[in-house]
């Protein structure tokens, strides 16, 4: 999986095999990093955003589940949980402490947090391989809310994970993350479909001029929609 591949929540359920019901999920089975679900679109239910051209995420923390409120209690009006009402801590909790014992030890390794982001209902981009780096409260609407930061992984997603050295040049290529926006306007221009030969599955956004050679990620004009195979057919002209 590159970065950039839009995929289904079926999809991630697979990759990851267990179901993500929740938007954080520390440790993740087996797998040896955490997976977080984001969304910087409009309406989206936390205030997540993206800095330095996406290679920086401040992810919020999470509410406190509506069966441990009290009853009539607007979530949103609540401080967010460290902990649940038997002790234990909560995914915000997980995620603080991790990222604060990286902070308390910077030679250490920081937390590896595979991120995948909801850009409509139904559309979500697999946007790559972060560092859990940071973590803090701060007031927000007149209630505490967690805020996370993770720094984007820039060696080949690969290598993160099994230890293999040398990313491929396709590899490198997709190792930019494109803007929102430029998601969003670009799946509506492209109809969802490759532009190549009108599939509708296994999309990818891909620069049309490679980052390596000058391409932007912020601009529509180019990005575009391919499929897997129009995709490889293009990487072959990669030099």
């Amino acid at each position: 999986m590159l970065r950039g591949d839009i995929i289904r929540y079926v999809d991630m359920t697979i990759a990851e095999g267990q179901n993500l019901q929740r938007g954080m999920n520390f440790n993740v089975t087996n797998r040896g990093y955490s997976v977080i679900l984001m969304s910087v679109r409009e309406n989206a239910p936390y205030a997540d955003k993206m800095t330095d051209d996406g290679r920086t995420i401040i992810y919020e923390g999470h509410d406190v589940q509506k069966n441990h409120a009290p009853t009539g209690a607007d979530v949103k009006t609540l401080d967010q949980p460290y902990k649940t009402p038997n002790g234990t801590l909560t995914e915000n909790g997980k995620f603080f402490d991790a990222a604060t014992a990286y902070k308390n030890a910077p030679e250490s390794i920081a937390r590896v947090v595979k991120v995948y982001e909801k850009i409509k209902d139904g559309i979500w981009v697999y946007n790559g391989f972060f560092y859990l780096t940071d973590a803090w409260t701060e007031k927000s609407d007149g209630r505490m809310v967690f805020k996370f930061q993770l720094e984007m992984i820039e060696d080949d997603e690969t290598a993160v994970a099994t230890g293999e050295p040398e990313p491929t040049v396709l590899e490198l290529e997709h190792n930019r993350l494109i803007p929102t926006a430029v998601k969003v306007q670009v799946w509506k221009r492209d109809k969802g479909c490759c532009v190549k030969c009108g599939s509708n599955t296994n999309l990818h956004y891909d620069h049309i001029i490679p980052f390596s050679r000058g391409g932007s990620s912020s601009m529509p004009e180019n990005i575009q929609l391919l499929c897997a195979s129009c995709n490889l057919k293009k990487s072959d002209h990669i030099e």
